[in-house]
């Protein structure tokens, strides 16, 4: 891994450490020789396992809990990062929910709409704010997004809000960013075959689904894990305000 991504002496935090996209790209970091801090809401012992997995790697390594859609715990884990490292040059943006039931704009409550505006978009933003502020010349900010954000997900018009919101805040914040060396992106995974999308993928879900992409199966963990590393790498120096899709070709058909 080091052979061609090297990113010892980085430090790097990661959102939505504890399981699935965040955990993968954390020990990917690790791999590249990176210290990572995970960020995690309320998995704790899943949290401090893969800390554990990071440690094994010879990294320094550490969790945060916190509800990020809450300033003060935003801010809470960044100053965790202020003491557990000398800087921070990485910064990945994963956290966030999907709401399983299919609910159209018309029928959905008040309620659905703040939370997933809260966990989704208020805590991307406090978050990239504080690593903002934090990042030191020539550092990575990547978030990750959805397929959603840019072609709309109908009964799931809250989730696609959130990220068509979230490729917005890619687009000017690089040019913000850019005189520092800092790049900013977007990676768009499709369906992931994760915690997070077993709950729908029962009863020939999965298959259908498969059905519509053309490389024939949903993404792991680790193949979106891969563009984030890269563009928190050297290779990626020069990409900045992108929108990298990870989907396995799903938007070109159907």
């Amino acid at each position: 891994m080091t052979e061609l991504i090297d990113l010892r002496g980085k430090n790097a935090v990661v959102t939505g450490g504890s399981r699935g996209v965040g955990r993968a790209t954390a020990l990917l970091l690790a791999r590249a020789g990176a210290s990572v801090g995970i960020g995690y809401r309320s998995r704790q012992d899943q949290a401090e396992d893969v800390v554990s997995e990071l440690r094994a790697l010879g990294v320094h390594a550490w969790a945060q809990g916190g509800d990020l859609s809450d300033r003060s715990d935003a801010e809470a884990l960044f100053d965790r990062a202020d003491d557990e490292f000398e800087g921070l040059d990485i910064f990945v943006g994963n956290h966030g929910i999907w709401p399983v039931p299919e609910v159209g704009v018309a029928d959905m409550s008040d309620e659905q709409w703040h939370d997933t505006m809260g966990a989704n978009l208020h805590s991307i933003f406090y978050t990239s704010r504080a690593a903002a502020r934090r990042l030191r010349a020539n550092g990575r900010l990547v978030l990750v997004g959805s397929t959603a954000g840019q072609r709309g997900e109908a009964y799931h018009g809250d989730y696609a809000a959130t990220k068509g919101a979230m490729i917005s805040l890619v687009k000017g914040f690089c040019v913000e960013l850019a005189p520092r060396g800092i790049t900013v992106n977007c990676v768009a995974p499709g369906w992931v075959d994760t915690e997070m999308s077993e709950p729908v993928l029962h009863d020939g879900a999965r298959a259908r689904i498969e059905a519509g992409i053309p490389i024939g199966r949903l993404a792991t963990a680790e193949d979106v894990a891969g563009p984030i590393v890269f563009l928190c790498s050297e290779l990626g120096r020069h990409v900045t305000g992108e929108i990298l899709n990870v989907n396995g070709g799903a938007v070109l058909v159907g």
